[in-house]
């Protein structure tokens, strides 16, 4: 293949929802037809269980939940598919809105029962900000669920969007018979006896057979789906590409995850209606995904992915061109050429190690600790620094201390190298440096993942103690701030790139720091 079919035929998305929605089921339903994995695994369970192939990390499997966003590729019928499954918990958030800056498309994914939920709410708000195509997914309709004119028009109220539903559920819950496929004109029937083990087979049948359509699904269930697709024919937004392709209009889904129903109809619709790599935004011009130049930037850091090497792994977006292995590129903020060393393609931690790579993809990196979040790297002569990544003020803080003082160095480093990730900040005070530090998170379970991977990966137990603060701002300038007048509950902190912040109590703190101190300036805490 050319350079630019290989580009076209990749698929690079985002799945996002709010916790127990059913997105990491529905991820894992993908890799199975993908080929990626032989069974799917369970988010939630005994220990004995099989875990989700995109919660590789210990606490995940431990937790039940996803706290770190995973990058998932693999080929289904001719395409190149890069999944970012994302944590769906707002404690996570800060991991979840960098890697949507990474996606070329989102598909939500929305419980039939609750609907539309806060977390829901703040991730489309990103999606909407970058205007890439959004795909619902609404699941669980063999439970209980509420109607779905109802949903649909939730999400037209909530986000401003138009929907077109592609197919329509009939009935839900113990009722739950299937789906309408609209374009196709079929019905696929829905039996909770397969539990997913085999593909589901569209029945054709026209809405206006009503002899077939009475023996497929009972004469009450046809009466309700005709006078439905009546009305939705009449009163739903037509469809139209362009609109799905700039996330004005979002085609609209109706399945069952766990059952596996829907979920090839779903996939199969998704990659031919959803974009190639879109253009990306750098601070000089919009590069464009075909253009020969290799570019790419940081969107994410992990350390030990693999414990046994105690590594640390940056994951690129491509941008633009080809990716070559033992190729020397340019490392903007480093001002200098670099050899990307390992280069790999990712199935959450398990890694393999490839020769190309092309526009779309997500690759890893081994990291010595020359790269950042929001990083460029790029074919010398490119002259393209790609636009800051969005970030999020820690909201809450504590103190976090060493007890064994023979641990020191494994303290500093586990500290530092979580810190370098970028979703847990980790800041020093004056005179202190890492023997105490203070931690600033946007939700406190990141606490908990803070404890645990010290403590796992680096054999560290600390000692932690709340503080009261919730706000935090930069100092701009060369300002020493053992000359500020400050009210005794500010502090004063650094973070890993030395530069000067105060954290708040209040606001009432921040304009009487201001107010006695007619020279200061404070910058809110935006990007990385």
């Amino acid at each position: 293949m050319t350079q630019n079919e290989e580009i076209k035929r990749r698929r690079t998305f985002a799945i996002i929802s709010h916790p127990d929605a059913g997105k990491t089921t529905l991820t894992e339903k993908f890799l199975l037809y993908g080929g990626a994995i032989q069974s799917a695994g369970s988010v939630k369970g005994k220990a004995s269980d099989k875990h989700a192939a995109s919660d590789w990390m210990e606490i995940e499997k431990k937790r039940g939940i996803s706290v770190t966003s995973s990058v998932l590729q693999f080929e289904y019928d001719g395409y190149c598919i890069n999944i970012l499954d994302t944590p769906g918990h707002q404690d996570f958030s800060e991991d979840t809105y960098r890697t949507l800056m990474a996606a070329d498309s989102a598909v939500m994914v929305i419980d039939a029962a609750k609907g539309i939920e806060p977390q829901t709410r703040k991730l489309f708000k990103v999606c909407a900000m970058r205007d890439i195509p959004i795909f619902t997914f609404i699941n669980k309709l063999d439970r209980e669920a509420r109607d779905p004119f109802e949903l649909l028009d939730e999400l037209e109220k909530e986000f401003g969007i138009g929907t077109y539903p592609v197919n329509w559920p009939i009935g839900c819950g113990k009722s739950f018979k299937g789906v309408y496929d609209r374009q196709k004109r079929c019905i696929d029937a829905f039996s909770d006896a397969h539990r997913g083990r085999e593909r589901v087979r569209g029945i054709a049948c026209d809405i206006e057979d009503t002899a077939r359509l009475d023996e497929l699904i009972g004469e009450y269930s046809r009466a309700a789906l005709v006078e439905q697709i009546e009305l939705l024919d009449v009163a739903s937004y037509e469809f139209d590409i362009d609109a799905v392709r700039h996330g004005k209009l979002s085609p609209v889904f109706f399945g069952s995850a766990l059952n596996n129903f829907g979920i090839e109809p779903f996939l199969e619709s998704f990659l031919k209606m959803t974009t190639a790599p879109l253009p990306h935004a750098a601070k000089e011009r919009t590069v464009d995904p075909f253009e020969e130049g290799f570019s790419a930037f940081v969107f994410k850091i992990q350390a030990n992915m693999n414990r046994a090497h105690r590594d640390r792994i940056a994951f690129l977006r491509i941008c633009s061109g080809k990716f070559e292995r033992g190729k020397e590129y340019y490392h903007v903020q480093g001002k200098k050429s670099i050899k990307l060393s390992q280069p790999q393609q990712m199935m959450a931690e398990v890694r393999e190690v490839i020769d190309e790579a092309y526009a779309g993809d997500i690759i890893g990196v081994f990291d010595p600790g020359i790269f950042s979040i929001g990083d460029t790297v790029a074919s010398g002569g490119m002259g393209v620094t790609f636009s800051d990544i969005p970030t999020l003020a820690p909201e809450h803080f504590a103190i976090v201390e060493q007890i064994d003082s023979m641990k020191r160095k494994q303290f500093a480093k586990g500290m530092t190298q979580i810190a370098q990730e970028g979703a847990i900040r980790i800041f020093t005070e004056p005179g202190m440096g890492l023997e105490r530090v203070v931690v600033g998170v946007v939700g406190v379970l990141q606490f908990d993942v803070l404890e645990f991977r010290m403590e796992s990966e680096y054999g560290v137990k600390y000692i932690k103690r709340d503080l009261p603060h919730q706000l935090i701002r930069y100092i701009v300038g060369d300002v020493n701030p053992a000359d500020l007048k400050l009210m005794q509950a500010t502090r004063v902190v650094e973070d890993m790139q030395g530069r000067r912040l105060l954290i708040f109590t209040a606001d009432y703190e921040i304009r009487w720091a201001l107010e006695k101190n007619p020279s200061l300036e404070l910058a809110e805490f935006h990007t990385m």
